[in-house]
């Protein structure tokens, strides 16, 4: 097993990306033949009912992490919740599913995005900056 630090979460819908801030977050590799991961989520407890909402539905959802480097390009996994703790005025969700193996290449995405929307050479620079930290879903996300 493999364990990194979880920076981020954001959970993928039809309509965008909700971010839900972390208090903590910690992904683990389970490196087992189902190729299963664990993403434990700690949080504050005002976003229990969103989570399980999820769990009652046996919901199979996507959803993205970064791992380990503020940097790093969004990891995208499907998963399912499979427990909700409380832990004082805080909840740690745990979800299990797998890696999407088809990893996007945002930072190509994005760009062929900004020169599709005709982002003038001067702006480009800044938008595509400004864009990669903030990680707008894309179109063929």
């Amino acid at each position: 097993m493999k364990t990194f630090k979880m920076l981020s979460f954001d959970l993928v819908t039809k309509d965008g990306i909700q971010t839900f801030p972390l208090v903590d977050g910690i992904i683990i590799n389970q490196e087992n033949s189902h190729q299963s991961w664990i993403l434990e989520l700690f949080m504050e407890r005002q976003y229990c009912s969103t989570f399980q909402h999820l769990l009652e539905k046996a919901a199979v959802f996507n959803v993205r992490a970064v791992i380990s480097f503020p940097d790093n390009e969004p990891a995208p996994f499907q998963v399912a919740v499979h427990t909700i703790q409380e832990i004082g005025e805080h909840i740690s969700v745990l979800l299990k599913g797998k890696l999407k193996t088809k990893r996007s290449k945002y930072a190509e995405q994005l760009l062929a995005e900004l020169l599709a929307e005709g982002v003038s050479l001067d702006n480009l620079l800044d938008r595509f900056s400004h864009d990669m930290k903030e990680r707008p879903k894309l179109k063929n996300d």
